[in-house]
């Protein structure tokens, strides 16, 4: 099968995993034919994976889907297997030296974002969500005491690469929330990354979400992708506030949280954008992340 590296993926990896970007096109045909796959239709990708559409020996639709090992998706075939289609895309083969998987076929024509009203869609992320976080997260998987952990440990040095003192001290405010639940980091399963777009439409259930990046630890860290999804339509409420405490309202009552707690772990999760932004060189904070921290501060009591 003829193949060629998408732009974007090139872009994506060509600095850190070059010998998995020249071995991809090897890679889909290797897999193809171990799996017996037929291709069927065009690949879509996004920054970090492949994904190809195909089907089984046993005309079974399915997604080959090809992605450098790394540390944040070393758990997910573990993940996606105490799971086991719960609320989630379900894994059919996995190869754990490329962290190559085989996953069921779902819609990616039709993310949860196509759903206009945000209610709506927010409800449904809400209860998936409830499901995911209600599994504990199996032995040897990655800790979220470790992750908040180490961010602590790079603040101090990051913070001084802000230029505006106020900002520092949100980023310090941010670290002291973290450190105020460190002790308690929770053994759910997490999903780490569930927004509108990695949830699709599926067949077996009208909605599935896809794309993990596990992690044990509180549901509370799990919340923050989705107070920024379709950020515009927040900032078209006049009220960026009060619409970011009704989506935080939402998703704690759906999944039963502590408010303080989860505010908590929010902010956690603002520190670690602000710390991966830092690391790319940026001397400021990113408006959203500055709004998020200002709404998310009237449920710190």
């Amino acid at each position: 099968m003829h193949f060629d590296v998408p732009r974007q993926l090139v872009q994506s990896h060509q600095d850190e995993h070059p010998d998995w970007l020249a071995a991809l096109p090897r890679l889909v045909t290797e897999f193809l034919d171990r799996w017996s796959l037929r291709p069927e239709g065009p690949t879509w990708n996004g920054c970090a994976s492949l994904v190809l559409p195909v089907t089984r020996e046993d005309g079974t639709p399915a997604a080959l889907k090809l992605q450098p090992p790394t540390e944040e998706n070393a758990g997910t075939a573990l993940a996606l297997r105490t799971w086991d289609g719960d609320g989630i895309v379900r894994l059919l083969e996995y190869d754990r030296e490329t962290s190559t998987q085989l996953l069921e076929r779902l819609d990616e024509s039709r993310p949860l974002s196509t759903v206009p009203d945000d209610t709506t869609a927010l409800t449904v992320l809400a209860e998936l969500l409830a499901r995911l976080t209600a599994r504990p997260a199996p032995a040897g998987m990655r800790q979220l005491a470790d992750v908040a952990e180490a961010m602590l440990d790079q603040t101090p040095e990051a913070v001084l690469e802000l230029a505006d003192p106020a900002e520092r001290q949100l980023v310090l405010r941010c670290a002291a929330a973290t450190a105020e639940v460190l002790g308690e980091p929770g053994d759910r399963l997490l999903h780490w990354d569930l927004h509108y777009d990695n949830i699709l439409a599926g067949g077996r259930e009208k909605w599935l979400a896809i794309d993990p990046e596990p992690l044990a630890g509180d549901p509370g860290f799990d919340l923050l992708p989705a107070l920024d999804n379709r950020w515009a339509d927040v900032v078209a409420t006049g009220d960026v506030p009060r619409a970011v405490l009704r989506r935080f309202d939402l998703l704690t009552e759906a999944l039963g949280l502590d408010r303080r707690r989860a505010y908590a772990w929010s902010m956690a999760r603002i520190l670690q954008n602000s710390l991966w932004d830092i690391e790319d060189g940026e001397t400021r904070l990113q408006p959203v992340q500055l709004a998020l921290a200002e709404a998310l501060s009237a449920r710190s009591r």
